[in-house]
C-alpha cells in the first residue's frame, strides 16, 4: 500500500485562526475559553464556550455575517452555508494555501474530500420554525442544504469543484476521526492521490446547550475549573466550534512536487464499546481495541509511541474510561506522555478528532509535547501515567490521537515524524 503524508493544515478554532497562532497557544497553554452572551440567562446552567474570534455568524441571514478580510466568500457559496460551513470554508482555503496546491490540483478526479459535522441545529430550528409560522413556500430554498447532517459535504464539494471521492461522516465525537481513517485508506489503496478532510461545528447555543441536559457540561464560569481533563475537580466539558482541515497526499506525489510534510499518517483503528448510547464503557474496552488495531495497522509497538493526544473531555466517566484503556495497552516500562488539549480549546464535538490530529502533526513537525492545561490535582486513577503540566520541547517520533463518540464509537490515529 502507498505511504501517506500530511501536507496542509487549516485552523479556525478557539486557540487561533491559523497554524502560527495555534502553535503559539499550544506552546504557552493559552486557552480560548470565554463567557458567551447567549448563556447569560440566569436559568442557563452553563456560562463558557470555546470562542471563535474574528467571525460573526449570529444572524440567521448569512448576508449579515462577517469574517476576516483574508478570505473571499462568493455570495452563491455563502447562501448555502451553516455557521460552521463558513469556518470550514475559510479553513479549507487556508489549508490549500499551506499545501501550495493549485486549483487544478484540487479539482480533478484524483482529489477527494471527506467531511464531518453534526449539521446545524440552529439553522434547522430556524428553518422549521419559519416553515410552520409562514408556510413552506416562504422558506429559503437552501434551507435543507444549510442545516442537515451532510451540509459540509454538499457545500464544500461544490464550492471547491471536487471531482474525486466525497462523503460526510456522522459518528458524533469520532466523526472526523472516521473521515481521516477512511481518507487514509482511499490513498493507500490507490483510489485517490489526495484527500481534503474537513471537520466543523457551529459552536453556538443550539449546538452546545443540549449537552447540559445530559449533565455533560461544566457549570462553572472559571476556565481553569470548567475544562480540566484528568483533574479530580472536573465536572464536565466546555463546548466549542470552528473548522479544521488536513490535506493528505500520497507520499510519492507530495515529494515530487516538493511539498512540506508535517507528518506521515501511518495507520488507524476503530472499535465499538457495545455498551451505552451515551457513555463510554467504564473499562475502556472499545478504545483499547481501537488503539491496538491502530498500532498493528501502523506496524508500531506501544513502547514506540512518544505522545498520546487523549480524547479526555473533562468528564469523570469519559476520562477514567480512557485512562483504563491506555493502561491496558501501554504496559511496559516506557510510557508515552499524555495530554488532552481540550483544556485549551474546549470540546469540538465532530471536529475534535481532526483538530487534535492536526495538533499532533504540528507537535511532530515542531518537536514538542503539549502540556495539560489546568491540571492541578490529578485524578488518583491516573497514577502511573505521564501527564506533563507544561508544554516542552521533546524528540517525538510517533504520536497517537484518540477519539470516542456516542454509542461507544472509538477511533485511534497514528502519525510519525517525517
Amino acid at each position: 500500500m502507498r505511504s501517506v503524508v500530511v501536507t496542509g493544515l487549516g485552523f479556525i478554532c478557539s486557540i487561533g485562526n491559523d497554524k502560527t497562532a495555534v502553535s503559539s497557544s499550544l506552546h504557552t497553554l493559552k486557552h480560548g475559553l470565554a463567557p458567551y452572551a447567549p448563556f447569560s440567562d440566569p436559568k442557563t446552567p452553563v456560562k463558557l464556550i470555546g470562542a471563535i474570534r474574528g467571525f460573526d455568524t449570529s444572524s440567521f441571514d448569512s448576508e449579515d455575517w462577517s469574517w476576516p478580510a483574508d478570505y473571499t466568500v462568493k455570495r452563491d457559496v455563502l447562501r448555502g452555508l451553516p455557521p460552521h460551513g463558513l469556518f470550514a470554508y475559510c479553513a479549507v482555503q487556508q489549508a490549500i494555501a499551506d499545501a501550495k496546491l493549485t486549483p487544478q490540483d484540487i479539482s480533478n478526479p484524483a482529489t477527494g474530500m471527506y467531511t464531518a459535522s453534526a449539521g446545524s441545529a440552529s439553522m434547522l430550528h430556524h428553518n422549521i420554525t419559519r416553515m410552520f409560522a409562514s408556510g413552506v413556500m416562504r422558506c429559503s430554498p437552501m434551507g435543507v442544504v444549510n442545516s442537515v447532517v451532510g451540509t459540509l459535504s454538499f457545500n464544500l464539494v461544490a464550492a471547491f469543484k471536487i471531482l474525486g471521492a466525497s462523503c460526510g461522516f456522522a459518528s458524533a465525537c469520532a466523526s472526523s476521526g472516521h473521515a481521516l481513517g477512511f481518507a487514509l485508506d482511499e490513498i493507500r489503496l490507490g483510489r485517490q492521490e489526495r484527500m481534503i478532510v474537513v471537520g466543523g461545528e457551529d459552536g453556538n447555543l443550539e449546538a452546545i446547550l443540549p449537552f447540559a441536559g445530559m449533565r455533560a457540561l461544566s457549570s462553572t464560569d472559571k476556565p481553569e475549573l470548567a475544562s480540566c481533563p484528568f483533574d479530580e475537580r472536573r465536572s464536565g466539558f466546555v463546548g466549542t466550534g470552528g473548522g479544521a482541515v488536513m490535506i493528505l497526499e500520497a507520499e510519492e506525489a507530495a515529494r515530487a512536487r516538493g511539498a512540506h510534510i508535517y507528518a506521515r499518517f501511518l495507520g488507524w483503528g476503530q472499535a465499538s464499546d457495545g455498551y451505552s448510547p451515551a457513555i463510554s464503557h467504564p473499562d475502556g474496552h472499545g478504545l483499547a481495541l481501537s488503539m491496538t488495531r491502530c498500532l498493528t495497522d501502523a506496524g508500531i509497538t506501544p513502547k514506540n509511541v512518544d505522545y498520546i493526544n487523549a480524547h479526555a473531555t473533562s468528564t469523570p466517566i469519559g476520562d477514567r474510561s480512557e485512562v483504563s484503556a491506555i493502561k491496558h495497552v501501554f504496559t511496559g516500562d516506557k510510557t508515552p506522555a499524555i495530554s488532552s488539549t481540550k483544556g485549551l480549546t474546549g470540546h469540538g464535538l465532530s471536529m475534535a478528532s481532526i483538530l487534535e490530529a492536526a495538533f499532533c502533526c504540528l507537535a511532530l513537525d515542531e518537536q514538542f509535547i503539549p502540556g495539560n492545561a489546568h491540571l492541578r490535582q490529578p485524578d488518583p486513577e491516573t497514577l502511573g501515567l505521564h501527564l506533563p503540566v507544561e508544554t516542552k520541547s521533546a524528540p517525538l517520533q510517533f504520536a497517537l490521537s484518540n477519539s470516542s463518540g456516542f454509542g461507544g464509537a472509538n477511533v485511534s490515529l497514528l502519525f510519525g515524524k517525517n
